[in-house]
């Protein structure tokens, strides 16, 4: 599958190599080519401009900081509008960590999913925790696209679970999002937490 990275810093990098691993072909795209990290081109990974990388790729994912997320909306709208988008972006400078909405008036024809934004990258290096595959919350759009989003998310490492929908399924991860700051950070439980979910199965069965 050809996938495209827009970031190139310790997120993109680290899910970008897991998809290398996993066969995919990835382009990083880059704003300043003489500035791309040299060490992206190891392990077949490619560089190019923004439009030439996400040009042909079945998805692209967005891992740059939220405070840029306006900018590369704002100047490569055309190169980005009507491609399946994967945002891992989270914007800390208060109010919502995602920009859905400003995906939804650039982008009118992008299908967007929130995905890789509620665990440090730590945890997409290395998934399995104690022996236990960590889960991964995402949300978005309920298309055919999603069986994309999950085949991606788990050639990371982690059980992908779906969330919801629109704003609100955005403003969820959001909240899981600070849970997991509060915890990793606030209580002392290091970047090397993730979050597991357990259940019975449904059952008709009453009470």
């Amino acid at each position: 599958m050809k996938l495209a990275v827009i970031g190139t810093g310790v997120l993109g990098s680290t899910i970008g190599r897991r998809w290398l691993e996993h066969g995919h072909a990835v382009t990083y795209g880059v704003r300043d080519m003489s500035a791309a990290r040299p060490g992206l081109m190891s392990e077949r990974a490619e560089i190019a401009s923004i439009p030439e990388a996400v040009r042909d790729a079945v998805a692209t994912l967005v891992a740059i900081p939220g405070s840029a997320v306006e900018n590369l909306l704002e100047t490569q709208a055309a190169a980005l509008d009507g491609h399946l988008l994967l945002d891992a972006s989270n914007d800390s400078s208060g109010g919502a960590f995602h920009h859905l909405p400003a995906f939804e008036a650039r982008l009118p024809t992008a299908r967007v999913y929130r995905a890789f934004n509620t665990l440090g990258w730590e945890n997409f290096a290395q998934p399995v925790i104690d022996g236990q595959q960590a889960d991964l919350f995402y949300a978005g759009p309920q298309t055919d696209d999603r069986q994309v989003v999950e085949q991606l998310i788990a050639n990371v490492g982690l059980r992908p679970l779906y969330v919801g929908q629109g704003v609100a399924g955005a403003d969820l991860l959001d909240g899981v999002t600070r849970l997991w700051f509060a915890l990793a950070a606030g209580q002392g439980y290091g970047r090397r937490m993730a979050f597991k979910t357990l259940h019975l199965p449904l059952t008709d069965e009453p009470g």
